[in-house]
C-alpha cells in the first residue's frame, strides 16, 4: 500500500498556497530558474510562469524574482518573503502531520487492503 500522504491547502479568499505552489518555490530555490523548476515538476515554462506570477500578486511583496536573459543568462530565486513563506507552510504541514498522527492512523487502518 502506498505510504500515506497529508497535502494541506491554505485559502486566503481567492489567493490559495499548497503543495503544488510550495513545491514550485522549492525548485526554483534548488534550480535558480523558473523554466527549470517547471521541467523538474513536468510543467510548462509558461504554467510555472503564471504560478509564480499569481503568488506575487497574492502577497504583499514578490515571492520570486526573476532576471531576464542575457550574457550571463537568466535566473530567478525566492526573496526574504519568499523563504519565510515557504519554511512557514513547511512547518505547518509538520505540525498538522504531528497532531493529526492518530487519526491518521485511525483512518489508515480502516482503509481495505
Amino acid at each position: 500500500m502506498e505510504l500515506t500522504r497529508l497535502m494541506l491547502r491554505l485559502y486566503f479568499g481567492e489567493a490559495m498556497l499548497g503543495p503544488g505552489k510550495a513545491r514550485l518555490l522549492e525548485e526554483i530555490a534548488r534550480e535558480g530558474s523558473i523554466s527549470a523548476a517547471g521541467r523538474a515538476m513536468g510543467m510548462s515554462y509558461k504554467r510555472a510562469w503564471s504560478l509564480v506570477e499569481v503568488m506575487n500578486a497574492n502577497f504583499r511583496a514578490p515571492l520570486v524574482e526573476s532576471s531576464r536573459g542575457g550574457a550571463k543568462g537568466g535566473g530567478a530565486s525566492l526573496t526574504p518573503e519568499g523563504e519565510a513563506v515557504l519554511a512557514a507552510y513547511r512547518r505547518l504541514e509538520e505540525k498538522t502531520r504531528a497532531a493529526g498522527a492518530e487519526e491518521i492512523k485511525l483512518i489508515g487502518d480502516m482503509i481495505a487492503p
